[in-house]
């Protein structure tokens, strides 16, 4: 089959998307290339949505006490990075239906050759591609859905997200042909600041996972202050000084991870940090690091450990997001219906 071809589009409001599935061990990598950026979203004057994807969750097993748990934890850690409920709508999946049902359309629309490309599903299924849920395999779709059932038209996302959101591109674009319509909006992907793929603190090589065995190769955002300068001080790095400029940093990725983290974290370019640390060494530079991620990073679990003191407001705050969002998606997917040419009875 053809791929699909793009039509003019319509004309749509922005409208930012973006979801983080609550997995548990929010990471300093977690909090750089999204949450961080997520709160800088609410000042620029587009409606912005964030969502704790727990339907996404359940492609692998969970426990059902840690899933109600993590999700708590996941809305904390937006609500303590500075996500303002007033301003965003923030939410967790499982309570809007729209993004099961646009996800089952999607289902029809997107081919298995495109969802065979996915090359996050060849990595999470392994050999045993035979054994994993149907869920894991199609998921693509449904964060599709999650996009376009608010159309949105800008994404933040991490560059290992990129392929899903070209799936996303291409689903709508097929709907809109298959369908002759403008419905649906082509979504662009937002990919900014110095730090949008943090690297481990053991190997700069390596995204900063939650799931990697060694708890020094990761800061966590329930990390206290001494630990997270304990895990700076012993990062991994080389016996060469800071260099002057960033070519310098070419074949060093631990020297280059660690100064994208202290851009990122000071809201600097990593230009700016080798002018203000050229000829440095690293005795001289992870300190200052060490200070500057426990004076932007404690505050957030602090307040995280408040917050999940009190789970009812937790669950108060993501219901009246869920409400919001609904209201949102509710008459889009009630068009694609239409659309699509299913018969509903008159809502009452």
């Amino acid at each position: 089959m053809a791929e699909p071809v793009q039509t003019p589009q319509a004309s749509f409001a922005p409208r930012i998307f973006s979801g983080i599935q609550p997995s548990g061990g929010l990471t300093l990598g977690n909090y750089l290339g999204a949450l961080k950026r997520f709160v800088e979203k609410q000042d620029e004057g587009i409606e912005t949505i964030y969502c704790m994807v727990d339907m996404h969750a359940i492609t692998v097993w969970q426990d059902p006490a840690k899933l109600r748990q993590q999700t708590r934890e996941g809305a904390a850690a937006f609500l303590a990075a500075g996500i303002d409920p007033a301003r965003s709508i923030l939410f967790n999946q499982s309570q809007v239906s729209a993004h099961a049902e646009l996800g089952w359309i999607f289902n029809c629309i997107a081919r298995m050759g495109w969802m065979s490309r996915m090359t996050q599903f060849k990595d999470k299924a392994g050999k045993n591609s035979e054994n994993v849920s149907l869920g894991l395999f199609a998921y693509p779709s449904l964060m599709a859905a999650d996009i376009l059932a608010y159309k949105a038209t800008h994404v933040p996302v991490g560059e290992d997200q990129k392929q899903h959101l070209e799936l996303t591109r291409d689903i709508a674009i097929k709907f809109n042909n298959d369908y002759g319509v403008n419905f649906f909006p082509v979504v662009e992907p937002v990919i900014e600041g110095a730090a949008t793929r943090v690297m481990s603190l053991r190997d700069g090589t390596k995204k900063m996972s939650k799931s990697d065995p060694s708890d020094q190769s990761r800061i966590n955002l329930t990390d206290d202050a001494d630990t997270i300068a304990k895990k700076i001080r012993k990062a991994k790095t080389d016996p060469e000084p800071l260099p002057d400029s960033l070519d310098g940093l070419k074949d060093r990725p631990e020297a280059r991870n660690l100064v994208n983290i202290y851009a990122a974290l000071a809201g600097h370019t990593a230009e700016q940090v080798i002018r203000d640390y050229a000829g440095a060494q690293f005795g001289t530079f992870k300190p200052a690091l060490a200070d500057l991620a426990v004076a932007k990073l404690e505050p957030i679990t602090l307040e995280m450990n408040r917050l999940m003191q009190d789970p009812a407001e937790i669950d108060r705050i993501l219901g009246q997001g869920a409400a919001r969002a609904e209201a949102i998606a509710r008459p889009i997917v009630d068009q694609v219906y239409d659309i699509v040419g299913m018969i509903r009875a008159p809502r009452t």
